[in-house]
């Protein structure tokens, strides 16, 4: 089936341009001669309405009046003449935002709605804006050998996919079983609760299974002997997740951090680490794979 887009029609903007622009997240659109879509960056995937009124009036002066949600949580402003470019820019930049998002660096942060969502077991939006002022902007100079995805997913649900991100963030919460206080009903309200059927009657006594229970926290206080009362909140962390060509799903780390620091400083050294030994072209899944996890944990945990 050919369509009429099927070639891009010639560009009258040279190719240093295009790339210069493409580094402040414009990227060409192949159906225009001289026209760029400009990606605004939504920090945590949350915007005002203030900065949404600012956004469509951004597409509306500097652009065809259109705005396209992308895979990455951004805003994209559709076809933006290069001219407008520079003027959208500092019309966005008095809105407090910004374009970007491209390039061999740490890309815009991916955050479900776990901060508002019933299932969501930490906020995600704070510690993602957190993320966004550390690394994508603090880090913003900093070339890497290819991008650097994020995800931050409030439950086991994974609906922004976290470990298929070069490093993934789960929230996570950690029940203290007491085994003394569970009678061994015959029709278990915590069997019944567990949604990928970990907690199991074995005999007269409750069982979880810690390989096949995610943390996912929906029994707690199911127990009407408060036999699962007492839990820890917390987050996984997957690393070396990547999606697109060639897809590989994140590994997690050995433990539970209970540490929102300690997430932050795990998650700056697997950057550092894919700075310095990453080779320039491939993904923080090929480093690892290559190093091996093993040793790349180490690093990151010792």
């Amino acid at each position: 089936m050919k369509n009429a887009n099927d070639f891009p029609v010639k560009s009258t903007v040279s190719a240093e341009d295009a790339a210069r622009v493409k580094g402040l997240g414009f990227l060409r659109d192949k159906n225009t001669p001289d026209c760029f879509n400009g990606r605004v960056i939504t920090r945590n995937g949350k915007i005002t309405a203030d900065e949404s009124i600012a956004i469509a009036e951004a597409a509306r002066r500097f652009g065809s009046g259109e705005v396209a949600m992308t895979s990455r949580l951004t805003v994209e402003i559709q076809k933006v003449p290069f001219n407008n470019i520079a003027p959208l820019c500092e019309f966005l930049a008095a809105h407090g935002l910004e374009t970007g998002g491209t390039g061999p660096k740490v890309r815009p942060i991916v955050s479900c709605k776990g901060t508002t969502c019933v299932f969501g077991l930490i906020d995600t939006f704070a510690l993602s804006r957190e993320i966004h002022e550390r690394f994508y902007k603090g880090y913003h100079d900093v070339k890497l050998p290819h991008k650097f995805k994020i995800g931050v997913g409030g439950c086991p649900n994974n609906c922004v996919k976290p470990d298929l991100n070069d490093v993934g963030i789960i929230g996570q919460r950690v029940v203290k079983v007491d085994y003394d206080k569970c009678r061994g009903c015959k029709k278990c309200a915590i069997e019944e609760a567990c949604p990928i059927k970990a907690a199991k009657l074995s005999g007269d006594k409750i069982t979880v299974d810690k390989e096949e229970c995610n943390n996912c926290g929906r029994c707690v206080k199911k127990c009407p002997f408060g036999a699962f009362e007492e839990y820890t909140n917390g987050c996984r962390m997957y690393i070396g997740g990547r999606w697109g060509k060639k897809t590989a799903r994140g590994i997690p780390l050995s433990k539970v951090f209970t540490d929102k620091e300690e997430v932050l400083e795990v998650l700056e050294r697997a950057i550092c680490f894919f700075r310095d030994n990453g080779i320039p072209g491939e993904r923080f899944a090929d480093t690892i794979a290559r190093i091996g996890f093993e040793n790349v944990e180490k690093a990151l945990l010792g």
